[in-house]
């Protein structure tokens, strides 16, 4: 635990501080949900620390949320914008971040009466998740002031992705390359997926948007009382992207019904229901701006997500576990071989999912 009381004096929240404790469970940053007690009532507030290992540029990163909360309140409009958006809690010395150490620290108002949920519960949610995405990236659309600040450069580009695991394989840093050798043989089989969104992209046959680029269910807030997904989080990675990158997460993260981590690899599959439901909710919430290259590319968009998250969490396994936090040994290589199961899974129902769009799209 970091020191909350004191950090937290450093932010304009007129109440007294009570406690802390962990809140949510991410990979990358540090997050505390911490109540206070404001003229005898209970309030919380969410405070992280931007780890900034992953995020070598904190001052980047925390402008780009600015203007991202900042333009998605204008749209929204009164007093119900806090909760749709998140809001930052400026310091004493009036920015939305504080400097303690190497430590960059932010402070939201907390969403009450809505939560995450890591595990998708129904169809239902899986289609309000979507159509939250959906908004989130329509809401963007038009943000003005340029372009927004690559917080991880090539976060997507899933060539370099490709590129980079090959180095760390040949390199063996951790002399733990014996050991993936058929993870390693899926992967290149596949090299030449590795490219169908970036060439799209460059050749200008889909536009770069402003996306989330980790559209996990529980980066969506849903209501505690309608279950409408009403707020989109953890924006540290929003930055100029693709549609498909933002879709193609989706599917990986919700259309399988077995943890992103489990070593039961029978009971990791791609639900087409859950694919629709998907399609259904994102093609609501981004109605009007879509291309009709970019819907054509959905389908394939959640493989090629899927099989670069499995080669991100191999490279991570090979170079010795720096990134993605984790709680056991060989706990990167169990997360890369889900994902490439799922890839398998993926492929053997693409003429499905390709027909069950084609049917959305028929609607919207």
């Amino acid at each position: 635990m970091h020191d909350l009381e004191a950090i937290s004096s450093n932010f304009l929240i007129p109440a007294d501080f009570q406690s802390a404790e962990p809140y949510g469970s991410g990979h990358i940053n540090d997050t505390y949900a911490v109540r206070f007690s404001q003229a005898g009532t209970g309030v919380r507030y969410i405070f992280q620390r931007i780890n900034h290992h992953v995020f070598p540029d904190p001052v980047a990163l925390m402008r780009n949320i600015e203007r991202v909360c900042a333009h998605s309140r204008s749209k929204l409009g009164g007093l119900d914008a806090s909760r749709q958006t998140l809001t930052l809690i400026p310091t004493r010395d009036l920015r939305n971040w504080h400097v303690d150490g190497e430590d960059h620290w932010r402070c939201y108002l907390f969403i009450e009466n809505a939560r995450t949920y890591d595990a998708i519960r129904s169809l239902d949610q899986a289609t309000e998740a979507a159509r939250a995405f959906g908004r989130f990236q329509g809401m963007l659309a038009d943000l003005p002031g340029g372009r927004l600040s690559e917080t991880i450069p090539d976060f997507h580009h899933t060539r370099k992705r490709f590129e980079n695991l090959v180095r760390a394989f040949e390199a063996d840093a951790h002399g733990r390359a014996g050991a993936v050798a058929e993870e390693m043989a899926f992967i290149r089989e596949r090299e030449a997926d590795t490219d169908i969104i970036i060439d799209a992209l460059e050749s200008g046959r889909i536009p770069e948007r402003i996306t989330h680029n980790d559209t996990k269910l529980n980066n969506v807030m849903i209501d505690d009382a309608t279950g409408e997904g009403i707020c989109v989080i953890d924006l540290d990675t929003v930055m100029p992207g693709t549609a498909l990158n933002d879709f193609g997460d989706m599917i990986r993260t919700a259309t399988n019904p077995a943890r992103e981590d489990s070593r039961d690899l029978s009971e990791i599959r791609m639900r087409p229901e859950y694919f629709e439901a998907i399609a259904r909710g994102y093609l609501e919430g981004a109605s009007g701006f879509l291309t009709e290259s970019e819907i054509e590319l959905l389908p394939v968009s959640g493989k090629l997500m899927t099989l670069e998250v499995g080669i991100r969490f191999l490279t991570d396994f090979l170079e010795g576990d720096i990134y993605f936090k984790t709680q056991r040994d060989g706990h990167n290589l169990d997360r890369c071989r889900s994902q490439l199961r799922l890839v398998e899974s993926i492929e053997g129902q693409m003429d499905d999912m390709k027909q069950r769009l084609d049917s959305l799209t028929a609607v919207f």
